[in-house]
C-alpha cells in the first residue's frame, strides 16, 4: 500500500508506505524527513500519535488513510 496526502507546511506530499512483500515500512513527512519501521504495526501505531487531521489540507485525505489503516489491521489480525 502506498499513500500520499498533502499538509498544510509543504508542497511535497507525506508519504506512507506499507510493503509486505519487501519488508518496506515507512513514511516521508511534512518535512521531507522520513521515519523506517519494523512492521506495519509500529507504523500504524507513530501515524496514530503523531499525525493529526488538523496538520493536513484535506480532512477526508487523512480519514480515508486511517480506513485504510484499520483495514490494513483487521486483514493482518483475520489472516485475510
Amino acid at each position: 500500500m502506498e499513500y500520499n496526502l498533502y499538509s498544510k507546511d509543504s508542497a511535497y506530499p507525506c508519504e506512507v508506505t506499507i510493503d509486505e512483500e519487501n519488508g518496506r515500512y515507512m513514511i516521508r513527512k511534512a518535512d521531507t524527513s522520513g521515519e523506517i519501521f519494523n512492521s506495519a504495526a509500529e507504523l500504524t501505531s507513530w501515524i496514530r500519535s503523531n499525525w493529526k487531521e488538523t496538520d493536513f489540507r484535506s480532512k477526508k485525505q487523512y480519514y480515508y488513510l486511517m480506513e485504510l489503516l484499520d483495514d490494513y489491521e483487521w486483514e493482518v489480525e483475520s489472516g485475510q
